[in-house]
């Protein structure tokens, strides 16, 4: 079986059948520990915090970037939909 019809059928799967397979595949890859992501991002994290303290990026509100957020996440379903 192909990736594409062991995909097509896990998407045919009921929901809580999909969450556990899922589950079992997150679980199967190698996962860093919080710590060790943590440090991963902390400079990243800095240096964006610095660029927003200096007034160097644009800023949105949180309402709207969850509206973002959402409308992406369902063109994206949407899309997988079709397949």
């Amino acid at each position: 079986m192909s990736t594409q019809e062991l995909l097509a059928y896990v998407l045919k799967l009921p929901r809580e059948e999909r969450v556990q397979v899922a589950e079992a595949l997150l679980l199967s890859l190698e996962i860093l520990d919080e710590e060790e992501v943590a440090a991963t991002w902390a400079p990243e994290l800095e240096r964006r915090s610095r660029k927003v303290a200096e007034g160097k990026v644009q800023t949105i509100a949180w309402g709207d970037a969850r509206t973002e957020l959402l409308t992406e996440l369902a063109e994206r379903r949407a899309r997988r939909a079709a397949f």
